[in-house]
Protein backbone atom coordinates (compact mmCIF):
# COMPACT_ATOMS: atom_id res chain seq x y z
CA UNK A 1 0.00 0.00 0.00
CA UNK A 2 1.28 3.47 -0.69
CA UNK A 3 1.20 6.11 1.92
CA UNK A 4 2.15 9.43 0.38
CA UNK A 5 2.00 10.53 -3.42
CA UNK A 6 4.35 13.49 -4.40
CA UNK A 7 3.25 15.24 -7.65
CA UNK A 8 6.39 16.98 -9.06
CA UNK A 9 5.34 19.04 -12.37
CA UNK A 10 7.72 20.27 -14.33
CA UNK A 11 8.12 22.56 -17.76
CA UNK A 12 11.71 23.55 -19.07
CA UNK A 13 13.56 23.16 -15.89
CA UNK A 14 16.78 21.88 -17.12
CA UNK A 15 19.58 23.73 -14.88
CA UNK A 16 17.18 22.21 -11.85
CA UNK A 17 15.08 18.97 -12.30
CA UNK A 18 18.23 16.26 -11.78
CA UNK A 19 18.62 18.33 -7.77
CA UNK A 20 15.19 18.31 -7.51
CA UNK A 21 15.00 14.33 -8.60
CA UNK A 22 18.30 13.51 -6.51
CA UNK A 23 16.56 15.27 -3.39
CA UNK A 24 13.80 13.14 -3.46
CA UNK A 25 16.11 9.55 -3.52
CA UNK A 26 17.30 11.14 -0.66
CA UNK A 27 13.93 10.75 0.78
CA UNK A 28 12.73 7.68 -1.41
CA UNK A 29 10.24 4.99 1.20
CA UNK A 30 9.21 1.79 -0.31
CA UNK A 31 5.88 2.74 0.47
CA UNK A 32 6.37 6.62 -1.53
CA UNK A 33 5.58 7.27 -5.09
CA UNK A 34 6.93 9.87 -6.98
CA UNK A 35 4.60 11.32 -10.19
CA UNK A 36 6.23 13.36 -12.68
CA UNK A 37 4.26 15.42 -14.87
CA UNK A 38 6.06 16.75 -18.04
CA UNK A 39 4.27 19.78 -19.00
CA UNK A 40 5.32 20.22 -22.98
CA UNK A 41 9.07 20.41 -21.95
CA UNK A 42 11.28 21.64 -25.20
CA UNK A 43 14.84 21.57 -23.06
CA UNK A 44 16.50 18.56 -21.95
CA UNK A 45 14.22 17.84 -18.75
CA UNK A 46 12.50 14.27 -20.45
CA UNK A 47 16.03 12.68 -20.76
CA UNK A 48 17.33 14.20 -17.10
CA UNK A 49 13.67 12.90 -15.63
CA UNK A 50 14.40 9.33 -17.84
CA UNK A 51 17.21 8.85 -16.17
CA UNK A 52 16.02 8.22 -12.87
CA UNK A 53 14.39 5.31 -13.74
CA UNK A 54 16.25 2.04 -13.17
CA UNK A 55 15.62 -1.10 -10.85
CA UNK A 56 14.48 -1.26 -7.89
CA UNK A 57 16.73 -2.59 -5.61
CA UNK A 58 15.44 -0.93 -2.44
CA UNK A 59 16.00 2.21 -0.77
CA UNK A 60 17.51 4.96 -3.14
CA UNK A 61 20.83 6.93 -1.93
CA UNK A 62 22.51 9.81 -4.32
CA UNK A 63 23.01 8.86 -7.44
CA UNK A 64 20.55 6.06 -7.62
CA UNK A 65 17.31 5.47 -9.56
CA UNK A 66 13.97 6.56 -8.04
CA UNK A 67 12.31 3.92 -6.91
CA UNK A 68 8.62 4.54 -7.42
CA UNK A 69 8.73 6.70 -10.49
CA UNK A 70 5.93 7.31 -12.82
CA UNK A 71 6.53 10.04 -15.97
CA UNK A 72 3.60 11.60 -17.92
CA UNK A 73 4.91 13.67 -20.68
CA UNK A 74 2.49 16.10 -22.49
CA UNK A 75 3.52 17.44 -25.93
CA UNK A 76 1.68 20.68 -25.52
CA UNK A 77 1.98 22.65 -22.24
CA UNK A 78 -1.51 22.34 -20.21
CA UNK A 79 -0.20 24.84 -17.56
CA UNK A 80 0.84 23.97 -13.96
CA UNK A 81 -2.92 24.00 -12.71
CA UNK A 82 -3.76 21.22 -15.02
CA UNK A 83 -0.49 19.21 -14.64
CA UNK A 84 -0.94 19.08 -11.20
CA UNK A 85 -4.47 17.73 -11.46
CA UNK A 86 -3.22 15.08 -13.95
CA UNK A 87 -0.36 13.90 -11.56
CA UNK A 88 -3.26 13.66 -8.65
CA UNK A 89 -5.36 11.35 -11.05
CA UNK A 90 -2.33 9.06 -11.11
CA UNK A 91 -1.84 9.44 -7.53
CA UNK A 92 -2.42 5.63 -5.30
CA UNK A 93 -1.32 7.17 -1.66
CA UNK A 94 -2.83 7.92 1.21
CA UNK A 95 -2.04 11.03 1.70
CA UNK A 96 -0.40 13.45 -1.13
CA UNK A 97 2.30 16.49 -1.38
CA UNK A 98 3.56 18.87 -4.05
CA UNK A 99 6.64 19.55 -5.55
CA UNK A 100 7.99 22.09 -7.85
CA UNK A 101 10.54 20.91 -10.81
CA UNK A 102 12.91 23.88 -10.07
CA UNK A 103 13.33 23.45 -5.96
CA UNK A 104 14.20 20.65 -3.47
CA UNK A 105 13.99 18.48 -0.10
CA UNK A 106 16.25 18.49 2.95
CA UNK A 107 16.94 14.55 3.18
CA UNK A 108 14.19 12.58 5.56
CA UNK A 109 11.93 15.21 4.80
CA UNK A 110 9.04 13.16 3.25
CA UNK A 111 9.42 10.26 6.62
CA UNK A 112 8.91 13.83 8.81
CA UNK A 113 5.66 15.00 6.97
CA UNK A 114 4.11 11.27 6.95
CA UNK A 115 5.00 11.28 10.84
CA UNK A 116 3.44 14.44 11.31
CA UNK A 117 -0.28 14.27 9.29
CA UNK A 118 -0.28 10.92 11.00
CA UNK A 119 0.13 11.71 14.44
CA UNK A 120 -2.27 14.54 14.46
CA UNK A 121 -4.88 12.38 12.93
CA UNK A 122 -6.06 15.57 10.72
CA UNK A 123 -7.19 16.45 6.96
CA UNK A 124 -4.01 18.75 6.21
CA UNK A 125 -0.94 19.80 7.72
CA UNK A 126 0.75 22.89 6.70
CA UNK A 127 4.60 23.49 7.20
CA UNK A 128 7.52 26.33 6.80
CA UNK A 129 9.60 26.68 4.03
CA UNK A 130 13.07 28.19 3.19
CA UNK A 131 13.19 30.64 0.20
CA UNK A 132 16.76 30.48 -1.90
CA UNK A 133 17.91 33.76 -3.82
CA UNK A 134 21.23 32.61 -5.07
CA UNK A 135 23.03 31.86 -1.77
CA UNK A 136 20.72 33.33 0.18
CA UNK A 137 18.66 31.14 2.69
CA UNK A 138 15.29 32.73 4.42
CA UNK A 139 13.29 30.46 6.62
CA UNK A 140 9.44 31.99 6.29
CA UNK A 141 7.20 31.02 8.50
CA UNK A 142 3.16 29.81 8.00
CA UNK A 143 1.32 32.31 9.29
CA UNK A 144 -0.14 29.96 12.48
CA UNK A 145 1.39 30.32 16.07
CA UNK A 146 -0.19 27.36 17.46
CA UNK A 147 1.67 24.91 16.41
CA UNK A 148 1.41 21.13 16.69
CA UNK A 149 -2.17 21.10 17.25
CA UNK A 150 -5.33 20.59 15.52
CA UNK A 151 -7.71 23.31 14.18
CA UNK A 152 -10.89 23.86 12.53
CA UNK A 153 -9.55 25.64 8.80
CA UNK A 154 -12.17 28.33 8.70
CA UNK A 155 -10.39 29.82 11.78
CA UNK A 156 -7.30 30.28 9.81
CA UNK A 157 -8.74 32.87 7.63
CA UNK A 158 -9.44 35.44 9.74
CA UNK A 159 -8.50 38.41 11.09
CA UNK A 160 -9.06 41.08 7.78
CA UNK A 161 -5.82 42.84 8.71
CA UNK A 162 -3.38 40.30 9.27
CA UNK A 163 -1.69 37.58 7.29
CA UNK A 164 -3.34 34.54 7.93
CA UNK A 165 -3.09 30.95 6.59
CA UNK A 166 -4.66 31.81 3.07
CA UNK A 167 -2.09 34.23 2.44
CA UNK A 168 0.33 31.37 2.74
CA UNK A 169 -1.47 29.48 -0.60
CA UNK A 170 1.89 27.14 -1.28
CA UNK A 171 0.57 23.90 -1.83
CA UNK A 172 3.99 22.45 -1.39
CA UNK A 173 4.33 23.68 1.95
CA UNK A 174 2.37 20.76 3.47
CA UNK A 175 0.75 17.77 3.02
CA UNK A 176 -3.05 16.74 3.04
CA UNK A 177 -5.42 13.11 2.54
CA UNK A 178 -5.76 11.92 -0.98
CA UNK A 179 -9.60 11.49 0.20
CA UNK A 180 -10.08 15.13 0.17
CA UNK A 181 -11.03 14.33 -3.63
CA UNK A 182 -12.09 17.52 -5.49
CA UNK A 183 -11.11 20.04 -2.43
CA UNK A 184 -7.47 18.96 -3.59
CA UNK A 185 -7.90 19.82 -7.31
CA UNK A 186 -6.39 23.25 -8.97
CA UNK A 187 -8.76 25.81 -10.90
CA UNK A 188 -7.85 24.43 -14.32
CA UNK A 189 -6.31 26.45 -17.41
CA UNK A 190 -4.98 28.80 -14.72
CA UNK A 191 -1.28 30.00 -15.47
CA UNK A 192 -0.77 32.09 -12.18
CA UNK A 193 -2.47 32.24 -8.88
CA UNK A 194 -3.68 29.20 -8.96
CA UNK A 195 -3.61 28.29 -5.86
CA UNK A 196 -5.29 31.19 -4.08
CA UNK A 197 -8.81 29.75 -5.10
CA UNK A 198 -7.65 26.31 -3.81
CA UNK A 199 -6.50 27.64 -1.07
CA UNK A 200 -9.53 29.43 0.16
CA UNK A 201 -11.45 26.61 -0.46
CA UNK A 202 -9.19 24.28 1.40
CA UNK A 203 -9.41 26.37 4.54
CA UNK A 204 -13.45 26.62 4.22
CA UNK A 205 -14.43 23.62 3.91
CA UNK A 206 -11.77 20.88 4.93
CA UNK A 207 -12.77 19.73 8.47
CA UNK A 208 -9.13 19.76 10.42
CA UNK A 209 -5.84 21.13 9.84
CA UNK A 210 -2.17 22.05 12.14
CA UNK A 211 0.48 23.38 11.15
CA UNK A 212 3.85 22.21 12.59
CA UNK A 213 7.43 23.50 12.50
CA UNK A 214 9.34 21.92 9.74
CA UNK A 215 10.65 23.64 7.00
CA UNK A 216 12.17 21.12 4.41
CA UNK A 217 11.21 22.57 1.42
CA UNK A 218 13.79 24.48 -0.66
CA UNK A 219 11.61 27.06 -2.40
CA UNK A 220 13.88 28.89 -5.51
CA UNK A 221 13.04 32.48 -6.48
CA UNK A 222 13.79 34.78 -9.21
CA UNK A 223 14.34 31.88 -11.56
CA UNK A 224 14.51 32.15 -15.10
CA UNK A 225 11.59 31.99 -16.98
CA UNK A 226 8.87 31.64 -13.95
CA UNK A 227 5.94 33.34 -14.49
CA UNK A 228 7.14 36.00 -11.50
CA UNK A 229 9.75 37.18 -13.39
CA UNK A 230 7.50 37.61 -16.96
CA UNK A 231 5.21 40.26 -18.09
CA UNK A 232 3.12 38.49 -20.35
CA UNK A 233 -1.00 38.53 -20.47
CA UNK A 234 -0.62 34.41 -18.72
CA UNK A 235 -0.57 37.64 -15.52
CA UNK A 236 -4.46 38.04 -16.42
CA UNK A 237 -5.38 34.89 -14.63
CA UNK A 238 -4.86 36.75 -11.37
CA UNK A 239 -7.57 38.61 -12.10
CA UNK A 240 -9.63 34.64 -13.26
CA UNK A 241 -8.19 33.51 -9.99
CA UNK A 242 -9.82 35.85 -7.49
CA UNK A 243 -13.15 36.12 -9.27
CA UNK A 244 -13.32 32.45 -8.50
CA UNK A 245 -12.32 33.50 -4.42
CA UNK A 246 -14.80 36.09 -4.90
CA UNK A 247 -17.68 34.27 -6.48
CA UNK A 248 -17.55 31.32 -4.18
CA UNK A 249 -17.73 33.80 -0.77
CA UNK A 250 -21.09 34.99 -2.20
CA UNK A 251 -22.58 32.39 0.25
CA UNK A 252 -20.36 33.18 2.76
CA UNK A 253 -19.65 37.12 3.24
CA UNK A 254 -18.37 37.27 6.54
CA UNK A 255 -14.86 36.19 4.60
CA UNK A 256 -15.17 39.24 2.31
CA UNK A 257 -13.44 41.55 4.05
CA UNK A 258 -10.46 39.35 4.09
CA UNK A 259 -10.53 38.40 0.52
CA UNK A 260 -10.81 42.32 -0.33
CA UNK A 261 -7.71 43.15 1.97
CA UNK A 262 -5.92 39.66 0.10
CA UNK A 263 -7.10 40.54 -3.02
CA UNK A 264 -5.81 45.18 -3.05
CA UNK A 265 -2.64 44.36 -1.24
CA UNK A 266 -1.27 41.49 -4.00
CA UNK A 267 -2.71 44.04 -7.23
CA UNK A 268 -0.58 46.55 -5.62
CA UNK A 269 2.20 44.50 -5.73
CA UNK A 270 1.51 43.67 -9.33
CA UNK A 271 0.87 47.51 -10.50
CA UNK A 272 4.45 48.03 -8.65
CA UNK A 273 5.94 45.49 -11.16
CA UNK A 274 3.89 46.88 -14.28
CA UNK A 275 7.02 48.04 -15.70
CA UNK A 276 7.65 44.82 -16.83
CA UNK A 277 4.61 44.78 -19.51
CA UNK A 278 3.86 45.85 -22.78
CA UNK A 279 1.67 49.62 -23.19
CA UNK A 280 -0.90 47.26 -24.63
CA UNK A 281 -0.70 44.54 -21.97
CA UNK A 282 -0.62 47.11 -18.84
CA UNK A 283 -3.74 48.90 -20.48
CA UNK A 284 -5.57 45.49 -20.38
CA UNK A 285 -4.13 44.79 -16.99
CA UNK A 286 -5.40 48.34 -15.23
CA UNK A 287 -8.46 47.73 -16.89
CA UNK A 288 -9.29 44.48 -15.18
CA UNK A 289 -7.93 45.70 -11.77
CA UNK A 290 -10.27 48.35 -12.24
CA UNK A 291 -13.31 45.94 -12.83
CA UNK A 292 -12.18 43.51 -9.98
CA UNK A 293 -12.19 46.09 -7.51
CA UNK A 294 -15.76 46.81 -8.54
CA UNK A 295 -16.95 43.45 -7.28
CA UNK A 296 -15.79 44.81 -4.05
CA UNK A 297 -18.88 46.33 -2.61
CA UNK A 298 -17.56 50.67 -2.59
CA UNK A 299 -17.48 51.38 1.08
CA UNK A 300 -15.82 47.99 2.04
CA UNK A 301 -13.12 48.52 -0.76
CA UNK A 302 -13.19 52.43 0.48
CA UNK A 303 -12.59 51.56 4.02
CA UNK A 304 -9.34 48.25 2.53
CA UNK A 305 -7.63 50.99 0.77
CA UNK A 306 -7.09 53.32 3.87
CA UNK A 307 -5.79 50.89 5.62
CA UNK A 308 -3.30 50.36 3.18
CA UNK A 309 0.36 51.52 3.24
CA UNK A 310 0.01 55.22 1.08
CA UNK A 311 1.98 54.49 -1.80
CA UNK A 312 -0.29 51.28 -2.17
CA UNK A 313 -3.22 53.21 -1.57
CA UNK A 314 -2.16 55.50 -4.02
CA UNK A 315 -1.31 52.90 -6.81
CA UNK A 316 -4.99 51.67 -6.16
CA UNK A 317 -7.04 54.77 -6.12
CA UNK A 318 -5.24 55.66 -9.68
CA UNK A 319 -7.10 52.75 -10.91
CA UNK A 320 -10.62 53.63 -9.63
CA UNK A 321 -10.13 57.30 -9.17
CA UNK A 322 -14.45 57.90 -8.30
CA UNK A 323 -13.99 55.89 -5.64
CA UNK A 324 -14.80 57.82 -2.37
CA UNK A 325 -12.74 57.99 0.75
CA UNK A 326 -13.69 57.71 4.56
CA UNK A 327 -10.93 59.69 5.61
CA UNK A 328 -9.21 62.72 3.96
CA UNK A 329 -6.54 62.04 1.37
CA UNK A 330 -3.02 61.67 3.05
CA UNK A 331 -0.39 64.10 2.46
CA UNK A 332 2.39 62.99 -0.43
CA UNK A 333 5.88 63.87 0.68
Amino acid sequence: MITLSVIVPVRDAEPYIGDCLTSLTRNARRDFEFVVVDDGSKDATPEIVESFRGPETGLAGPGSALPGLTVLRKDAPVGLADARNLGLSLASGRYVTFLDGDDWLAPGYLAELVAAIDGLGCDFVRVDHVQVEGRKRVVHRAPQARRGVVHDPRDGILPARSKTMVDYPYAWAGIYRRDLGDLLRFPGRLHTAEDRPWIWRLHRHAASYAVVSLAGVFYRRQVPGSLTQIGDERQLHFFDAFDMVLTDLADDPSFLPKAARSLCALLAHHLELADRFTPELRARFEAAAARILRRVPADMLARTLDELEPEREQALREVVPDLPRLRPARETP
